[in-house]
């Protein structure tokens, strides 16, 4: 059952030329319903590219910032920040009528991830009245159907659906006020801005997770001070997703609140915040993530000389200059590497005595570093 059931739905989602006839829907929907829930969410992920769907509850599906400590000599200097998309086929005359019928049954089946797959299919292809079906979901009297309905209408992206997700903001569930803060988040829309900058305040960590996470995806410098505010939260998890959200927006007015972080018990926080100095590249950083470069934790004290030579300012040539004897090969690696981004003619004696460091990697980068400053000179 479990070959059966996975190999036939990951066909049809890789053959978007096959035809999605009722029959064959029917059967696919037969064999999820009767198939274990590894079945379905692999079948889930395959419909999402394997992103962002078979999660828990508690952690709902979000991009999270993976800083590069030191991104490679030669490259353009950029970080790799993996952020999970799903693809969508946009294709409104891929079901006929009782296949889409079909569909319009299943987003109220019993099982929450076969019901999720329909919606799924139904958001993606824009299927004819999947905004009122989904609308009717986020009204219904079970808990269950209005999370579904809150998913389902950010995955359509339909504008309109931003002032009944704004209301569910308010829902007495959970899942709900989670799942409609996410969805607002997905839809992209600055009308949300005020309704998810309230949700901050809720008292569950979990929706204010979800509701930082959707301002940062918004990119509005409406919502700095909103953001700014909750960098006290009790929970790590909330103050990290707060600082990725400022990152995303790249307001330099974040760079002050931004800057205590980086002293943070949580090392997680502490990391998320120098990596969100480094985005927004502003030299008023520079103070705070030079602290960092004394952190107990190697990474860290990598991931400030990153930051450091995304900012690119002269100030920040100083202490790089003094971690390029640090005790870890990766610290003196990045802080090269960020004095060749710096390409300031104050480096070169130090970045020349470091042309005799014992490690191999320490050494390619001083001379990549050199030969930027050359280029910068001529």
């Amino acid at each position: 059952m479990f070959t059966l059931a996975y190999t036939s739905f990951v066909f049809w989602i890789t053959n978007p030329a096959t035809p999605a006839d009722s029959a064959h829907m029917a059967r696919l929907v037969s064999q999820l319903q009767r198939a274990d829930s590894t079945v379905c969410e692999l079948a889930g992920r395959s419909l999402t590219n394997f992103g962002g769907w078979g999660r828990d509850d508690d952690n709902p599906p979000m991009p999270m910032p993976m800083p590069t400590p030191m991104p490679m000599p030669l490259s353009n200097g950029d970080v790799s920040v993996e952020i999970h998309g799903i693809a969508e086929t946009g294709d409104d005359d891929r079901y006929d009528g009782p296949t889409l019928s079909l569909l319009k049954a299943t987003v109220r089946d019993d099982n929450r991830c076969v019901r999720r797959v329909a919606a799924r299919l139904m958001a993606d292809a824009r299927a004819e009245g999947a905004y009122d079906l989904f609308l009717d979901l986020l009204r219904d009297r079970a808990v269950s159907f209005r999370e579904t309905g809150a998913q389902a209408l950010g995955w359509l992206e339909d504008k309109r659906a931003v002032r009944p997700l704004a209301a569910a903001l308010d829902d007495n569930a959970v899942i709900v006020r989670r799942a409609a803060a996410h969805a607002l988040g997905d839809i992209e829309d600055r009308s949300a801005v005020g309704p998810l900058s309230h949700a901050l305040k809720d008292p569950v960590a979990l929706v204010r997770r979800a509701a930082a996470w959707a301002l940062g995806e918004i990119e509005d410098g409406g919502a700095v001070q909103a953001l700014g505010g909750v960098l006290d939260d009790p929970s790590p998890e909330v103050r990290r997703v707060a600082i990725w959200a400022l990152a995303e927006i790249e307001d330099e007015r974040a760079v002050q609140v931004l800057a205590p972080l980086v002293r943070d018990p949580s090392p997680d926080v502490r990391k998320t915040a120098i990596w969100a100095l480094g985005q927004i590249e502003n030299a008023a950083g520079i103070g705070a993530v030079a602290t960092a470069l004394q952190d107990s934790d190697a990474d860290i004290r990598a991931l400030a000389c990153w930051a450091l030579g995304q900012i690119q300012d002269e100030r920040g040539v100083s202490p790089l200059v003094a971690v390029l004897k640090d005790p870890d090969t990766d610290v003196r690696v990045a802080a090269a590497w960020a004095l060749g981004e710096i390409g300031s003619l104050k480096a070169a004696a130090a970045l020349r005595a470091a042309r005799t460091d014992s490690a191999p990697a320490v050494r390619h980068t001083v001379e990549w570093a050199l030969r930027q400053l050359d280029q910068d000179e001529s």
